[in-house]
């Protein structure tokens, strides 16, 4: 079957704009990757070239000389806690609106979904206050806990999606032989939303482990920096030191734990959502 002039004009200027936007989102990452390994020296007199020698001394300057570990760990911590805390709070939420249905679950599920397109930067004052009170500000946990907050909407949402095509008769099988409704939950509605509890457990992490701003407001003492903070911090300190190196071998030890996550659950993460979108 020959292909219209216009058929094929079309496939390929699409494939030529991938090509260049892929060019421009890989070349960065790429340039900063080679840099991580070079000296300043290097740098400077030839910013585009390879190294002469791969040089790790940029990641011990920046794992040791400005706690880069302490702060991989504060992110670990972060991220693992306030992932598991949104399914803590997600799963029973969404389990409770999608498949009790009480008087007012549309409305408290509109609710998280329109909750979803307000800004999180309306909350930081109130949530600043709220922490302070709380004896949470400036602590990690309490930071776990505004990221979890901050995600369950979206949780919700996705997690409620899954949930709606699980069958009835499942769960009045269940009822019938005794079962209570949080058995309900655990042994067969958790295991069976199994793929969209991945997905929102991957996607939150990776949203955590990036996250910048509310880290700025909500920790203040270095030893709690999580590692978009102390990234900013070197960042700051190469405009004076020049130490490009030390940012750059800073910024792919933030990377490479998210580019591993992903390469190993990306087919995982495109099914679920993609089932999310369907279902929902």
């Amino acid at each position: 079957m020959k292909r219209s002039v216009g058929e094929i004009l079309g496939r390929t200027g699409i494939r030529i704009t991938l090509i260049l936007w892929s060019i421009a989102v890989l070349y960065p990452i790429i340039w900063m990757f080679i840099g991580s390994f070079k000296s300043n020296a290097e740098i400077y007199a030839n910013p585009w070239g390879f190294p002469e020698s791969f040089n790790f001394q940029n990641f011990a300057t920046a794992w040791s000389n400005y706690n880069i570990d302490t702060s991989v760990f504060n992110s670990f911590i972060v991220t693992i806690v306030g992932a598991l805390l949104t399914l803590v709070l997600a799963i029973p939420t969404a389990y409770a609106i999608e498949r009790i249905k009480f008087r007012g679950s549309n409305l408290l599920f509109m609710l998280y979904v329109s909750a979803m397109m307000i800004p999180m930067v309306l909350g930081w004052i109130p949530l600043f206050f709220l922490l302070a009170d709380l004896n949470l500000l400036d602590n990690i946990f309490g930071l776990a806990i505004v990221y979890a907050v901050s995600q369950l909407p979206f949780s919700i949402f996705v997690l409620t999606s899954f949930m709606s095509t699980i069958p009835k008769s499942l769960e009045e099988s269940a009822a019938m032989d005794g079962m209570s409704p949080y058995g309900v939950l655990l042994k067969i509605i958790t295991p069976l939303s199994m793929s969209g509890i991945i997905t929102v457990t991957i996607m939150n992490a990776i949203q955590f482990w990036n996250e910048y701003f509310m880290a700025l407001i909500f920790l203040q003492s270095k030893d709690n920096y999580t590692l978009a903070l102390a990234i900013d911090f070197i960042s700051s300190e190469a405009q004076y030191t020049n130490a490009w190196g030390t940012l750059f071998a800073s910024l792919v030890i933030a990377i490479v734990p998210v580019i591993i996550l992903y390469a190993i659950f990306q087919q995982r993460i495109s099914k679920g959502m993609a089932e999310g979108a369907i279902k929902g």
